[in-house]
This record gives structure tokens, sequence and C-alpha cells, in this order.
């Protein structure tokens, strides 16, 4: 297979960095950006000028476009993007502040939509080109205490990309949503903000704040995820969806078996609010909570 031109956000640390120094081992050219890119200077010292280095702060829409033309202009084409920039911040959300959750908001949801937005026209050029959006494994089973702003944007962020998938079909675009599970990177750590937690919310909040930045939860190697990413982008056909570690995948399999369970238990209630269904239908039986 001919190089593919990869372009990276956040590329400083982490989940970018990995990723772009695994395109890079492959023999890739890479955009590397960050909104401060002399800390990529390192890779330029190292791989020449198969790496180019651009600051963008996704947050800006012609930003990201700048950045996207600079990738085009630079290599001819660009056939993978990397949504790869975002953070949280822990806080309940009834006292988290409204500035902070919009800031999380517009880094880890709209700075995907500029993103991606801005690469669709040459993509659509070339008739081909992969966009890869990092979510979580929580931006599928939601529910983790304290990151209410960061789960609502991978939500959104799968939410769009499913739409994407299907309105650019016959222009021969791909879409990967990454979906991992805890990992050895700063997100749950310098990154990390823990925000005031009031009393009552440290059985929850306050629980999965200390657990944050334990082995336990930084269990996936970042190294392994970019390789692994690699060779799952050179395939002809990726999946819609990828999950990283152990842990996200015992979740995501127990959150699917709970969701066909509750669907089978209510599904002739479901049904009858059809009009040409049976109604009214006997509710399933009201089990006291566990």
């Amino acid at each position: 297979m001919s190089p593919q031109v990869w372009l990276v956000t956040g590329s400083s640390r982490g989940f970018g960095r990995a990723l772009v120094t695994a395109a890079l081992d492959a023999g890739d050219p890479v955009v590397a950006t960050a909104r401060k890119p002399e800390v990529l200077q390192d890779l330029v010292d190292r791989h020449g000028d198969r790496v180019r280095t651009f600051a963008l702060d996704v947050t800006d829409p012609a930003s990201a476009q700048a950045a996207v033309d600079a990738a085009v202009a630079s290599f001819g084409r660009i056939d993978v993007v990397v949504n790869n920039a975002g953070y949280a911040n822990i806080a309940p959300i009834e006292t988290a502040p409204s500035d902070d959750v919009r800031r999380q908001i517009e880094t880890n949801f709209w700075g995907v939509y500029n993103v991606s937005r801005a690469a669709l026209p040459a993509m659509k050029r070339q008739g081909s080109g992969t966009i890869v959006q990092f979510s979580s494994v929580g931006g599928r089973v939601g529910g983790t205490p304290g990151l209410g702003a960061y789960q609502a944007a991978k939500f959104a962020v799968d939410g769009l990309t499913r739409v994407l998938a299907a309105e650019t079909a016959p222009f021969g675009i791909r879409y990967l949503v990454v979906e991992p599970g805890g990992f050895d990177t700063d997100w749950s750590g310098p990154s990390m903000q823990i925000q005031d937690i009031p009393a009552e919310y440290d059985a929850t909040v306050g629980a999965m704040a200390r657990l944050m930045n334990t082995p336990a939860v930084r269990i996936g190697d970042p190294k392994r995820a970019g390789e692994i990413l690699v060779r799952v982008v050179k395939r002809e056909r990726v999946p819609s969806h990828l999950l990283l570690g152990a842990g996200a995948v015992r979740s995501a399999n127990r959150y699917s078996e709970e969701q066909i369970t509750e669907a089978g238990i209510w599904q002739e209630v479901s049904a009858s609010a059809d009009s040409d269904q049976p109604y009214p239908v006997a509710l399933p039986a009201d089990e006291p909570a566990s």
C-alpha cells in the first residue's frame, strides 16, 4: 500500500503522540498539530521532511481549515484525519462551572466538527479518505460520575459521525470511532482538573476522582494503541467502532446485554404506541430496585 498522509490533532502527548510516531514508523508522512507546535520539534529532528508541524486550535474553524490546507499543500493529499484533541475535568453536573462545561464541549465536540468538516472537500475530490474520531468507552456506555460534560460531547461525536458516514457514503470516505478504556496518558493526570466536589457527591463523583489516577485505570498502553490503529486504518475495510482495552470490552458487552434485556422486557409496551398494534397492554412487573 502506498503511504498515507495523516493529520493528527492533539499530537503533543498521549494518544496523539503515539499515533504520530506509529504512522511515521510505518513510513507514512504526517502533519502533527498542537496548540504549541514547538513541542513537536523532536519529531522533525528525527523524521525530517516526512513530518510537518502546525499550530492548531480545534475550536477555531479557520484554524482547522488552515491545517487541512497545509497538509494538502505539503503532501498533495490528505488520507487520514485523526480527531484526538480533547480533555476532561471532573465535577458534578449540578455544581460544575458552566464556563468550564462549555469549554470542554467546545474542544471535545465542536473541535471534532470543525476539523471533520474542513477535511471533507479534499477527501471528496480524492474520492477517498478516513476520519478517525477519538471517543471513549464512556461515549458508548456513559454514566461515569463527574464526567458529564466530557461524555455528553463524546455521545454527540458518535451521533455526528454516524450521520457523516451516511451522508458521505457515495464519496468513499470511511469513519472509525475509537473507544478507549483507561490508558496511561495525561488525560486522567496533569490534563484533568478536579473541581470542587460537595460532600454529598463524595460517594459518586469523589470516588471516581480518587480512582482516576490509579494503576487499575491507567493499564492501557498508548504505544500499542497507536500501532493497532495504524494497522486497522490500512485495511480495506475498517470497523465503525473500535474498543481499546480489555476493560472497555467488558463494559461495552455488559452495557449491550443490559440494553437488549431491557428492550425485550418492554417490547410489547413500546410496540403498543403504534396505531396498528394492540392497546393498552400490561406493563411489566414493577420489581423493586436492587
